[in-house]
């Protein structure tokens, strides 16, 4: 278990009878960044907090860098590096008086000048955090929790109010981050940026681990590849499907949009439904070979676990009747 950055067996948390986490189990890879997913209320601000040592979970295993993150020493909290949604930085301090701040309790801090020119923060000059805007606030709080050069990073929605170009820079400061030897746990609802960063993902929902991989592995159809295309209305599927390899499947919905599903898709294959159409006068159309993307493994298991309460509690409820949260 030392080997990981966190590790979560088991973790349950309760507020009352509202539980946040039902029996969570996750894994962070040392120097890898892995991109932690959930709907609102799954309960990743919850894990954050725990592993950040701010909650103690009620029951389960919790280790952060191979310790437990409630009991650990002051220079033992200084490796972990934490950018929270909410809170963390003086109303009245100026981006360079808080992150400033931050350096002076750590032995070998960012150079400050340099944090604040890669996260464009130098133009706000004297502007207090309070009259900051969301996404100038985001970027302070980001240089904060990096400052200390932090062995593991944990990351509550880094990028949210960024315009697209300082998104870029975040996104690539995080990287090198991570090739710079630390490990991050990045929680975020942006799909494109959890693909883009991630070496592994964890997604969650009601408290609990319900997928993980690497982007490539969620994505993979267990259903094999789709060839979709538009032709005219009610083709002969069945005389199509012969000029075909075994194996495939056919289908029409709406009328005049088809879905082609088998095993393996080549360039023969498409060819051979562009010929066919051909041959029968048919002009075949907008031609494209699919794979889920993250979005919609997302929204399929996240739902799934939605319904699926081994205890017979309904959806969005503890056992008890609490709803989960966070």
């Amino acid at each position: 278990m030392n080997d990981d950055a966190i590790v979560m067996r088991d973790v349950v948390k309760q507020f009352g009878a509202t539980v946040a986490l039902a029996g969570l189990d996750f894994t962070v890879s040392t120097n890898r960044i892995t991109g932690l997913l959930g709907p609102n209320g799954a309960g990743k601000t919850t894990a954050i907090e725990i592993c950040a040592g701010l909650q103690q979970a009620d029951s389960g295993e919790t280790r952060v860098l191979g310790r437990d993150p409630w009991r650990r020493t002051a220079d033992q909290r200084a490796e972990v590096g934490v950018m929270l949604q909410r809170g963390g930085v003086s109303a009245g301090a100026s981006a360079r008086q808080a992150i400033a701040h931050v350096a002076r309790f750590y032995a070998q801090p960012w150079d400050v000048d340099d944090l604040i020119d890669r996260l464009s923060l130098g133009s706000l000059g004297r502007t207090t955090f309070r009259r900051m805007s969301g996404g100038e606030q985001q970027r302070v709080k980001l240089a904060c929790a990096l400052v200390g050069r932090p062995k593991l990073i944990m990351l509550d929605e880094p990028t949210a109010g960024l315009d697209p170009v300082v998104r870029h820079q975040v996104w690539e400061l995080i990287r090198d981050v991570r090739d710079a030897g630390a490990s991050v746990l990045l929680s975020t609802h942006a799909m494109a940026e959890a693909e883009e960063l991630s070496d592994h993902l964890v997604i969650i929902s009601a408290g609990r681990c319900v997928a993980e991989g690497t982007a490539d592995e969620l994505t993979s159809d267990p259903d094999g590849q789709t060839l979709r295309f538009r032709a005219a209305p009610h083709l002969d599927r069945l005389a199509l499907l012969r000029a075909l390899p075994a194996g495939f499947d056919l289908t029409e919905e709406p009328a005049g949009t088809y879905r082609l599903t088998g095993e393996r898709i080549e360039p023969a294959t498409m060819a051979a439904v562009t010929a066919w159409c051909a041959e029968h006068g048919v002009m075949a159309s907008e031609l494209t070979l699919q794979q889920r993307d993250l979005e919609q493994v997302f929204l399929e298991v996240t739902v799934q676990a939605d319904g699926d309460h081994g205890d017979g509690s309904e959806p969005g409820t503890a056992p008890s009747g609490g709803e989960v949260v966070r």
